[in-house]
């Protein structure tokens, strides 16, 4: 750690010690703006030197620096903030292994950690933990004004052991607890099925290696049917994201040319673009038709998929607004073990929308209702957090209040949807539209064409 300030010290001193020769020739703002800087620095070292001289225990350095590292990231953004060594090991985990824990994407809110979304088919997930649930209590002890990391700590352990949650879902009139048993969060993020002729690739995060695994998975459905599916669904529900280059990759499978996605930095002059390139005409699928499945846990990387395959009208995007983080965060290495996450960018689809706060509009609207609390429950999106980044290009405020507008089409509820066979009504609707859409396909294509000679 002392090697790791020290540049920041010499800073401080090498600043305060310019010589008055080159401030006099400097511009007045100039001036100005150096001497604000100067009181900036000055105030940061008299409440260092208040706090290690008259707090009531004793405090050292590292503890203080560490503060101050943490507190500057986490005046910016969500998203940036300071890995110490437990952070920088398990965002390699994240990256590229596996640990035991409860499979839950959270964030802090008003000094309580909410959920912003259960990876499916992890624990949490089998539990009945949704999106928006507060949790208030671990085995019995208030979290609430803790950290975030010391909740993810205690939360991760030994694959078998179990921990008891208590729960506060807005809707409900009093807290409950749910014990969940630690499982091996297995990160390799694709599974496929078919079902009645239809391809199902469910992708929960985007690790190392998840476009080859897509493009697998779509091999795996044709070799198991002896041909070409209906169509495929993209399950992107409750993905959080990862890697921008495994989101590339995803969308390229899909498409056979065109942008995926930009991403903009500070300066307006400094954009970066990713196309498709694969170098085979049409993309892995043949041209089959696509719905794409998303929520309000579906977030970054998996917006950028959707949005790609959405502006390139390659696929049909069903489900439920996503959650609208368009920003892309760099880890920049301090020392071996430690590391700054950093927001760098925003990231724009190809028609150069910006998913910041406003998420993934779908083009069919078709909520949960096989969940039976999905009216009650208060989903988390981007535009709740604390200091999310602004989206400079458009008011999204009139379509969320649409959102709220309930379709008379889509009146069932859990219980009738329960009797008939069906516990997930997203993807039961997104077959019925890809079973509708094959049974046209195939009856077009079996149409003769005018002008051409039948064989």
């Amino acid at each position: 750690m002392k090697n790791r300030l020290l540049p920041v010290t010499c800073a401080i001193v090498l600043a305060l010690s310019i010589p008055a020769t080159v401030l006099v020739a400097q511009s007045v703002q100039q001036q100005q703006a150096q001497a604000d800087r100067f009181k900036e620095l000055e105030e940061f070292l008299a409440v260092y030197r208040k706090v290690k001289s008259s707090y009531v225990d004793k405090v050292d350095d590292k503890q203080l620096m560490e503060g101050a590292i943490q507190g500057m990231l986490a005046s910016l953004d969500p998203h940036s903030g300071f890995l110490d060594k437990t952070d920088f090991s398990s965002l390699q985990t994240q990256i590229d292994g596996e640990y035991g824990g409860l499979g839950l994407t959270v964030t802090l809110e008003d000094e309580a950690v909410k959920v912003i979304a259960p990876t499916k088919d992890t624990p949490a997930d089998k539990a009945g933990i949704k999106s928006g649930d507060f949790i208030t209590h671990l085995d019995g002890k208030l979290i609430l004004g803790g950290t975030l990391d010391e909740a993810v700590e205690a939360m991760r352990g030994a694959p078998g052991t179990s921990i008891k949650l208590t729960i506060y879902r807005p809707g409900r009139d009093a807290p409950f607890d749910v014990t969940v048993t630690r499982a091996v969060i297995d990160l390799k993020p694709v599974r496929w099925e078919v079902k009645g002729r239809i391809g199902v690739i469910s992708i929960t995060g985007f690790s190392e290696q998840t476009g080859a695994d897509v493009v697998a998975a779509v091999s795996g459905i044709k070799k198991s049917l002896g041909g070409n599916p209906l169509g495929y669904i993209i399950d992107l529900r409750s993905n959080p994201g990862g890697i921008l280059d495994e989101a590339v990759s995803v969308s390229d499978a899909f498409l056979s040319s065109g942008e995926i996605v930009s991403e903009r930095g500070r300066d307006k002059s400094d954009i970066q673009r990713w196309w498709a390139e694969r170098a085979v005409p049409g993309d892995v699928t043949g041209g089959a038709p696509i719905i794409v499945l998303v929520d309000a846990g579906s977030a970054s990387a998996s917006e950028i998929v959707a949005g790609a395959l959405q502006d390139h009208h390659r696929g049909l995007v069903m489900g439920e607004r996503s959650f609208g983080k368009g920003s892309v965060q760099n880890v920049l290495p301090l020392t071996r073990d430690t590391g700054l996450r950093l927001t760098v960018a925003r990231y724009h689809l190809p028609s150069g929308r910006s998913v910041q706060e406003g998420g993934i509009k779908p083009d069919i609207r078709v909520p949960q209702l096989s969940d039976p609390d999905y009216k009650k429950r208060v989903s988390v999106r981007e535009s709740d957090l604390r200091r999310h980044l602004v989206n400079e290009l458009k008011d999204n405020s009139k379509d969320l209040e649409e959102d709220r507008i309930d379709d008379p089409r889509f009146a069932m509820t859990a219980e009738q949807l329960k009797a008939k066979g069906i516990d997930d009504f997203q993807l039961y609707y997104a077959m019925e539209t890809l079973q509708r859409l094959g049974s046209k396909t195939m009856k077009l294509a079996a149409k003769p064409v005018k002008g051409r000679a039948q064989n």
